[in-house]
């Protein structure tokens, strides 16, 4: 195998080993997302499966005696010495240091991205156990207490009433 091959085997073997699919898989809320994620680790699983089939596989080497049987040795060592000349070039790659500054401030806005999420999150969850808290006690609350809860709305009542303001 050349080089190049092996060593593009080697980065995909050495990122599957590096990639937390049960801990990403945690963070997922919704189905679809679920679902997503399920269809970009296959994808990410064929793909590394025909690396290390296809790539990792070093080339059988050519019997150049069975050919000089058949043909002749003046032609297959003709062959033989074009073969040899064959230089393959060593892969260099130019686009990984392009990219990898945006790529890690990509990362730091992910990070920033999730912050916000979780603590949104939080407040969500908050508000419904507080609605659901409502929705339990509504058919026997009183208003005294439902304005406990909420005295914002009793100063706006006592200043529609205050001023002779009834909506209409």
């Amino acid at each position: 195998m050349s080089g190049a091959g092996k060593k593009v085997v080697d980065v995909a073997f050495k990122a599957s080993k590096n990639i937390d699919w049960e801990g990403m898989a945690k963070l997922l809320v919704s189905d679809e997302a679920r679902k997503e994620f399920a269809t970009l680790r296959r994808a990410f699983d064929e793909v590394n499966s025909t690396l290390q089939t296809k790539f990792s596989q070093e080339p059988e080497p050519i019997d150049w005696e069975y050919y000089r049987k058949g043909i002749g040795s003046r032609l297959v060592d003709m062959y033989k010495e074009a073969y040899d000349s064959v230089e393959i070039p060593k892969f260099v790659d130019t686009v990984t240091p392009q990219y990898k500054p945006k790529f890690d401030a990509l990362l730091i806005e992910l990070k920033e991205a999730e912050e916000k999420s979780l603590k949104e999150s939080v407040r969500l969850e908050k508000e419904i156990a507080e609605v659901q808290e409502l929705k339990k006690k509504i058919s026997t609350m009183t208003a005294d207490e439902y304005f406990e809860k909420h005295p914002e709305l009793k100063k706006k009542f006592d200043d529609e009433i205050r001023n002779d303001y009834w909506g209409y």
